[in-house]
């Protein structure tokens, strides 16, 4: 009897675990789906299957399939496929150089969640009207993490969600750190074509997104309480953000240890010129 009162008992606590996790999960958009810009309104759908930007749609997606052949980036589009803030703030942290956590730094994070879930809901009704078929599907073969196909089923084409969300989330590290804009946009743009990597969404799925992102976040700075979030995110970054990095300046020659040298949308670079790289997973300053 003490037994199966002390199951009970355990397995109220753990609900009541579970429900205030939830609630901690909880969302406070800063709009609703209904009050974001409608894209079937000011944008076109999905390209027709005999146009020519679907043929560049098919292109693509072949192309995609041959960057599957660099491990890394084939890793990298993997690692991106996992939908979430987590990943985000994982992928991210190099780009926008600290480290995100909801416990260190709180008003970053929260209006990170809250943008992103407030500009993830403009791709809601354009997905349902347009219902438009995954690539993969399309041809009858498997993306690069086919474990992660049936997460994508229920779910259309066009735009692509998780584009919009490295988008979103790009534009919105780069108004909490302007220094850093350049490799938080080329993070963020790489994002969304490692979709096109995976074979999961087309290239005019990812065009789509990036446009609507733009939008979706020009409509976040109509919200005061964004706007006071964002100031507050802001002071908490240049509060808490590590003093700036000594980076090496090298002429233009490579470096001696002869590694790779790639610019910041990981193409490979033979002679570099003045800017910003990447050796060795470190990055590199050409003046």
């Amino acid at each position: 009897m003490e037994k199966k009162l002390f199951v009970m008992i355990a397995a109220i606590m753990m609900a009541a675990a579970s429900v205030n996790a939830q609630e901690e999960r909880t969302v406070d958009a800063y709009f609703t789906a209904d009050e974001m810009p409608d894209m079937r309104l000011f944008m076109p759908g999905p390209p027709d299957s005999t146009s020519v930007a679907f043929a560049n749609d098919v292109s693509r997606y072949f192309w995609g399939k041959e960057m599957r052949m660099d491990p890394e980036r084939a890793e990298q589009a993997k690692r991106d496929a996992v939908y979430g803030l987590a990943t985000i703030i994982e992928e991210f942290e190099e780009a926008f150089g600290m480290k995100i956590s909801q416990e260190q730094t709180p008003e970053i994070y929260k209006v990170l969640l809250e943008g992103t879930a407030t500009c993830d809901s403009i791709c809601k009704n354009p997905k349902t009207t347009y219902g438009r078929t995954r690539p993969f599907v399309r041809f009858n073969e498997h993306t690069l993490a086919p474990e992660l196909e049936p997460e994508l089923n229920p779910h259309k084409s066009f735009p692509s969600g998780h584009t919009l969300l490295g988008w979103s989330s790009a534009l919105l590290m780069m108004e909490i750190n302007p220094d850093r804009a350049n490799e938080i946009l080329a993070r963020g743009y790489r994002y969304g074509e490692n979709r096109v990597v995976m074979g999961a969404h087309w290239q005019s799925d990812t065009d789509a997104a990036r446009m609507a992102a733009g939008v979706a976040y020009a409509k976040l700075h109509t919200s005061e309480r964004f706007l006071e979030q964002m100031k507050k995110a802001r002071e908490e970054y240049k509060r808490l953000a590590p003093e700036p990095a000594t980076v090496r300046g090298i002429k233009a020659e490579r470096q001696a240890t002869d590694a790779d040298i790639y610019d910041l949308s990981g193409r490979k670079v033979s002679s570099p010129r003045q800017g910003v790289y990447i050796q060795s997973g470190q990055k590199l300053v050409v003046r």
